[in-house]
């Protein structure tokens, strides 16, 4: 049914998840575009063209293929299965900033927790994930990897997980360091607001994309607790 799958975070729906599909322009839930924010000198829509096909979302396990011989509904299942073996959690909170080139929300305080169910998503379904394609493999070596990343690459089809994943919700493209200021400066007073803090992660979702590259919810999964 889909070309990729992928297992994000993605907020419940509520006034943070509203505001977050109408600034990147794609609510990824209800799979429609939408109607940006007003937000005087912003482009909205130029902002986040790079990351709208994602909709609001952190990732857990980077978009893959389907392996060979598997089907979405087995990946349906063994999602539901492992989600109900990972307790609920929480985060101090998120943060907005702009780093590593682009504007983000980012965990407050001790990530640890997170950063190890992460890895243990990336683990525990790797058997549904295709080998990625040449192609690929080269685009993400375009990046300069180190060599644990370029080991990351090998190992489990993406580089930045492990040591090297950083949880974040993406909200904008590439933008200089002096444009990220002004940005952040402008939207913090309509989004920071609508963050919950503390920040609950009680659900893992299921993401799949379309052969127009955008990301649809396919299904949420309580988290045990």
């Amino acid at each position: 049914m889909f070309e990729r799958y992928a297992i994000f975070y993605t907020p419940p729906p509520g006034p943070f998840a509203d505001f977050c599909a109408s600034w990147l322009g794609w609510d990824n839930k209800a799979g429609r575009k939408c109607v940006h924010p007003q937000i005087a000198d912003l482009d909205v829509a130029k902002l986040t063209l790079a990351p709208r096909k994602y909709g609001i979302h952190g990732t857990l396990k980077a978009p893959f293929r389907l392996a060979k011989g598997t089907m979405q509904s087995q990946l349906e299942q063994a999602t539901a299965q492992l989600a109900g073996t990972i307790p609920a959690f929480r985060l101090d909170g998120l943060s907005l900033k702009h780093h590593r080139g682009f504007l983000a929300l980012r965990p407050r305080g001790n990530a640890t927790t997170l950063n190890a169910v992460a890895q243990h998503i990336v683990e525990a379904l790797d058997d549904f994930r295709a080998p990625a394609p040449p192609a690929e493999l080269a685009r993400r070596r375009q990046a300069n990897l180190s060599e644990r990343q370029e080991e990351n690459l090998t190992t489990w089809g993406y580089p930045y997980v492990s040591d090297d994943f950083h949880f974040h919700l993406t909200l904008s493209g590439r933008i200089d360091p002096g444009l990220g200021a002004d940005v952040t400066d402008a939207l913090a007073p309509h989004l920071l607001p609508l963050v919950p803090r503390p920040f609950p992660i009680g659900q893992i979702t299921l993401m799949g994309e379309d052969s127009d590259g955008m990301f649809h919810e396919i299904h949420r999964y309580d988290l045990a607790g």
